[in-house]
């Protein structure tokens, strides 16, 4: 069984997906072909998503029975210890190339700044 998700991205995309596939849902396509024909579709959805997004899983030979591949997400797969987790970014990290802010704010008073963060 193989499932495609796509987000954002061109009709033209989505139709050649219907050939292969059933869209079971808007951008929801689910089938089973074959592992190379599967390659294939993956490559044309890499090449013509565009500003979308795409996720693909499909069953396999491991511990959690699938595996799946992601195209312009935030989140990422990431092995840990031979099961595929999802790493979300954290929503509280800094931007990239920024440093993290050390201290409170910069604009609080010096009593509010105690009664947060004690008197050290």
């Amino acid at each position: 069984m193989t499932v495609i998700v796509l987000t954002n991205c061109p009709a033209g995309l989505r139709g050649f997906l219907t050939r292969w596939m059933l869209e079971i849902s808007a951008g929801v396509f689910v089938g089973n072909p074959s592992a190379r024909i599967r390659d294939v579709l993956w490559n044309e959805i890499q090449q013509y998503a565009g500003q979308g997004r795409a996720l693909l899983a499909h069953t396999t030979n491991n511990e959690q029975g699938f595996t799946f591949r992601t195209h312009d997400h935030a989140w990422h797969p990431a092995d840990h210890e031979g099961v595929t987790l999802i790493h979300r970014p954290d929503p509280n990290a800094p931007p990239a190339g920024q440093a993290p802010r050390n201290g409170p704010p910069s604009g609080w008073s010096r009593a509010a700044k105690r009664r947060r963060f004690g008197r050290g």
